[in-house]
């Protein structure tokens, strides 16, 4: 006997606190995919979770009913392994984060196998997929079969989330980004982990950023997601650890798409002269996901592994022969001058004391990327590759008047000036040394 979709019975139960069943959150996410569920119900479902929570079954079953709303790739169906070591990471978003450019070769020079379907820039946050596209001819749409053979020849693709892909999470996040529902830590789970287990993924990594460049702010509001996240894809069937990231500063030394394709091929090709930060929080990600595909067993080797694999070049030549795969071209790493355009107004930032780097805004420093229209005010928009900020200072850096703490790059002086202003209002100088913290604060492991 099929049992039939009552949605305001669930919106009714989850409303007053109690637990639903696998088979009725499974009902309700079918009608959200098929439209018997309206965007009036899915809100109300929304608000009742954010006020009454899910225990880590209840999370579990959301995650996989979403996951199953569309396809979910079989890697054994496309010719590996039962068991293969097809592991990914994911990052809730900061300013200045292309650690996934350079991580995904690391890991696949290391032996590990590495497709990562990646997402947009949101809000100040910059995304993986607008980065990629900063490189004439890189394709992030291949179908399945030529992903697949990518990742088997190469090690690693980096792609864009296709519509078939959890396209229950499409419409839920959509009426949550309206209803004031996002910050729900239960719906974020089920949003990330259903999308990255629809990858068919064996075992994943968090990056789980907390600090004022984050879209949680706090560490404890960082922990309670990053565990929530673990248990719940723990309990779905997919070994997960998080790493709990600092971005109360920018990561690295640049913000913006083209910018940070050329940071991400000089720190592969000359990793000593990288910024220290990036190295870290880079090869600590690299060094988890070899020991949860089981490419390694202990940390301290994976770490060794991972640090080899970037400092003798092997990494580097993965990301080369990924790019030329997906139509980048040939040779991207000595010929990204010519191919990689950046805005030709280059504007120093000068500072006007002298003293340390203490403290910055980094949502701030974000938002003026967007605002020079390297990132979107309207999930729609196209936007400008070329533009971004180089050279950006480091808390603890020391500081000199007339000193630069920043270049912008722009296609006129005026929007230049613009960003200048919201950058240097950004930075904070001080005469103390502030206290310096390590990038990585916190490993929770399932």
């Amino acid at each position: 006997m099929t049992i039939p979709l009552i949605p305001q019975e669930t919106i009714r139960r989850k409303r007053d606190g109690d637990t639903i069943s696998q088979a009725e959150i499974e009902r309700f996410v079918r009608g959200i995919t098929d439209g018997r569920v309206a965007d009036s119900q899915i809100s109300a479902f929304a608000m009742a979770v954010y006020f009454s929570g899910m225990s880590p079954d209840e999370g579990a079953a959301l995650t996989l009913a979403m996951r199953d709303s569309g396809d979910v790739i079989d890697w054994t169906g496309l010719g590996f392994e039962p068991g293969a070591p097809i592991v990914d990471k994911h990052s809730t978003g900061g300013v200045g984060d292309k650690v996934s450019l350079m991580l995904a070769p690391i890991v696949a020079a290391c032996g590990g196998l590495v497709p990562m379907i990646s997402g947009r820039g949101l809000g100040h946050s910059g995304g993986t997929l607008d980065k990629f596209e900063a490189i004439p001819g890189y394709d992030p749409f291949p179908s399945i079969d030529r992903f697949a053979e990518i990742v088997k020849t190469v090690g690693c693709s980096i792609i864009g989330q296709t519509g078939e892909l959890a396209p229950a999470d499409k419409r839920f996040y959509a009426v949550r980004d309206v209803t004031a529902t996002v910050e729900s830590i239960p719906l974020i789970t089920a949003s990330i982990l259903s999308k990255k287990l629809a990858a068919g993924l064996n075992s994943l990594v968090m990056d789980v950023k907390y600090g004022n460049g984050a879209f949680m702010s706090t560490h404890g509001q960082a922990k309670e997601l990053a565990e929530n996240i673990v248990r719940v894809a723990n309990t779905a069937g997919t070994p997960t650890t998080a790493l709990l990231t600092d971005m109360n500063q920018v990561l690295g030394r640049t913000a913006g798409n083209a910018v940070e394709v050329v940071e991400t091929i000089e720190f592969l090709t000359d990793p000593a002269g990288a910024d220290k930060r990036l190295v870290d929080v880079t090869i600590a990600l690299a060094a988890y996901m070899l020991v949860m595909s089981g490419v390694e067993q202990a940390v301290e080797l994976a770490t060794a592994k991972a640090t080899a694999a970037l400092e003798n070049g092997s990494a580097a030549e993965i990301f080369e022969k990924m790019v030329a795969a997906q139509g980048g071209g040939n040779n991207i790493l000595s010929t990204h001058q010519s191919k990689v355009v950046i805005a030709p107004v280059e504007y120093v930032i000068e500072c006007a004391g002298d003293g340390y780097v203490n403290s910055m805004d980094t949502r701030a420093i974000g938002m003026a990327v967007v605002a020079l229209g390297g990132g979107r005010t309207d999930p729609t928009a196209k936007i400008d590759h070329s533009v971004g900020l180089t050279h950006i200072c480091q808390i603890g850096d020391r500081a000199t008047a007339g000193a630069p703490l920043a270049r912008v790059r722009a296609h006129d002086e005026a929007s230049a000036k613009i960003a200048a202003a919201a950058v240097k209002g950004a930075i904070t100088i001080d005469n103390e040394m502030p206290v310096m913290r390590p990038i990585v604060s916190e490993i929770i492991e399932g």
